[in-house]
């Protein structure tokens, strides 16, 4: 019985430290607050800046340290106050790459020190364009009780012209348009736009929604996963239905149908983006779902299967094949899934790149794409003799239509022999459109009405 005895306690700080890595932060910025919670996010518990699972413990003499058990291999993390925003930078105040830890299962120990806090020091320059703004750091979500910062991005020229534009609702806010405030890198969404506008694109508005921090994965899916929360995912896409998407078009010069409002994410913003356009298809006609975390929960597969799929959505499916786990089989899944419940070909794109990783510069890099594939469809609920017919031609500066007034209100677009969309308004209640801002040359143009399209001729 003494042997015995004895041979469980031996065992004991064995088994005790068996599987388990201990990280200690030895040293932290001077600028940190005494009272000051730090957190660790990254691969072990899915990028959550402020889980309460894995906040550091403070001990007698000013050492932060965290002991978990995270599954074999590489562990990338970052240390965060609770938010990206208060995630930790050089001492400067700059961006740093994801810390990483060789973790082979065994029992191990990493003494670490934390240089400084993003956006503390003054060589952190914001990177958003002039057509980027702030619409509010506290818009109210009623279905929530809670606050969030609203990002904006207008046109190049928004402030000049009378046009209405389509309108992206995307997640993740902080990462979209300037890297101060993005935890991995941005998406450069604004550098994109101002790029595609200067080659002849029509524009777009883009609201973007800062991401909840330690309620991010809550909000971004409508089904619980028992280990990392979720089932909010209704209240937080009826607030951008509801009370955030009615705002900005009251405030702001918007194409407001289906066919010109996107929604669009990756990742945890992907599974929520897919889920919005299944659940309001009459408000999201665009969907762009970037590395979506369909493994979150099973429940995003039967939702398009028991919802189906409306002839008139259009969604953009992407994924690397370097970003581990099933990511690219989870895409082919959910494809084969909307095709099975109703979807055509023709209203699905399907990505996969040999170099692309969970990462803001694969999203970034393929963000232009997408925009240009959503928005270049244009879909009809008329059959072939219920559409009504249109005549146009040229009178100056202007384009004149002959046909059904009830034409007056949808987007009109010109485009060249070769594709490229040089125009986009709304046709108004006078049936024509003013193209003097253009100086067109001689020749063929491309003129589109709702689905319908017209050869135009320009002489001079």
């Amino acid at each position: 019985m003494i042997k015995v005895w004895l041979t469980i306690v031996l065992l004991l700080p064995f088994l005790a430290g068996f599987g388990q890595l201990t990280i200690r932060v030895t040293s932290v910025p001077s600028n940190t607050s005494p009272e000051a919670e730090i957190f660790i996010a990254g691969t072990m518990n899915n990028w959550n800046p402020g889980s309460p699972a894995y906040k550091l413990e403070k001990d007698s003499t000013g050492v932060y340290l965290i002991t978990f058990t995270p599954s074999a291999g590489n562990v990338k993390f970052k240390f965060t106050r609770g938010t990206w925003e208060s995630v930790e930078g050089t001492a400067q105040g700059t961006f740093i790459p994801d810390r990483v830890i060789s973790y082979n299962g065994a029992a191990k120990t990493v003494d670490l020190t934390i240089a400084g806090w993003e956006g503390s020091g003054n060589s952190n320059p914001s990177t958003a364009s002039p057509q980027v703004s702030i619409l509010t750091d506290t818009f109210y979500i009623p279905q929530l009780n809670r606050k969030r910062k609203i990002w904006l991005y207008l046109p190049k020229d928004y402030s000049t012209s009378s046009h209405s534009y389509p309108v992206l609702y995307m997640h993740d806010g902080q990462n979209l348009f300037d890297k101060k405030t993005s935890f991995s890198g941005e998406w450069k969404i604004d550098e994109s736009l101002d790029s595609m506008f200067l080659k002849g694109d029509f524009g777009s508005i883009v609201v973007g929604i800062d991401n909840g921090g330690s309620n991010r994965l809550n909000e971004y899916s409508p089904w619980i996963n028992p280990q990392y929360g979720g089932g909010q995912g209704d209240e937080y896409i009826d607030f951008i239905v509801q009370t955030l998407k009615p705002y900005i078009d009251d405030k702001f010069r918007t194409l407001q149908d289906k066919d010109n409002t996107a929604i669009f994410g990756s990742s945890m913003g992907g599974l929520i983006s897919m889920y919005a356009g299944i659940q309001y298809p009459e408000v999201f006609g665009r969907v762009g779902a970037f590395s979506s975390s369909y493994w979150f929960s099973g429940e995003s597969y039967k939702q398009v299967s028991d919802t189906g799929v409306k002839g008139t959505s259009y969604f953009y499916l992407l994924a690397g094949e370097q970003e581990g786990g099933q990511q690219t089989g989870d895409m082919e899944k959910m494809y084969q899934t909307l095709l099975l419940a109703g979807a055509s070909t023709d209203q699905l794109s399907k990505t996969a790149h040999a170099d692309g990783k969970h990462s803001e510069w694969y999203w970034a890099r393929e963000f232009p794409k997408a925009y240009k594939w959503l928005f270049e469809k244009k879909t009809s609920g008329l059959s072939e003799k219920e559409k009504p017919k249109i005549g146009v031609y040229f009178d100056g500066s202007l384009v004149m239509i002959k046909g059904d007034q009830s034409l007056s209100g949808k987007a009109v677009m010109l485009f060249d022999t070769m594709g490229k969309r040089i125009y986009r308004d709304v046709l108004g209640q006078d049936m024509s459109i003013d193209i003097s801002c253009l100086s067109l040359a001689p020749g063929v143009y491309i003129f589109r009405l709702g689905d319908q399209n017209v050869k135009l001729f320009l002489y001079h």
